[in-house]
């Protein structure tokens, strides 16, 4: 069983920076895709970014582009969202997951591809 445990959330005021983490356990991390979600109250949960095995490739929704940066350290079986120039529409709860395919060919960014989830860490973005 996989278990995704994230940490770095809190609150900041507009314009600042957070570092999420997400430690992996119970399979063979490397081999696998990442992403971060987040879901804001009433709303869907939604694409943040995402990385592939080997992390060479990365993928952003377009509301982030250019303010956060996704990475992954596969000896320490962590991956991280750096965010910057935080907005107060960031806020929300955001999640790591782990794709449900094996070294993957091309990065997914549906909720339904990634089979396994962490329990999520609170973003607070003040204006």
């Amino acid at each position: 069983q996989v278990q995704l445990v994230e940490s770095g959330g809190g609150l900041v005021q507009a314009g600042g920076s957070l570092r999420l983490s997400c430690a992996a356990s119970g399979r063979t991390f490397s081999n696998y895709a990442m992403g971060w979600f987040r879901q804001a109250p009433g709303k869907d949960r939604e694409f943040v970014a995402a990385i592939k095995w080997n992390g060479r490739n990365t993928r952003y929704a377009d509301s982030v582009k250019g303010r956060f940066t996704i990475s992954r350290d596969n000896a320490k079986n962590t991956v991280y969202l750096q965010m910057n120039s935080l907005k107060p529409e960031d806020t929300a709860v955001y999640y790591c997951a782990a794709d449900g395919q094996s070294f993957r060919s091309v990065l997914v960014t549906t909720v339904s591809e990634y089979n396994y989830w962490g329990q999520g860490t609170l973003v607070t973005v003040s204006s």
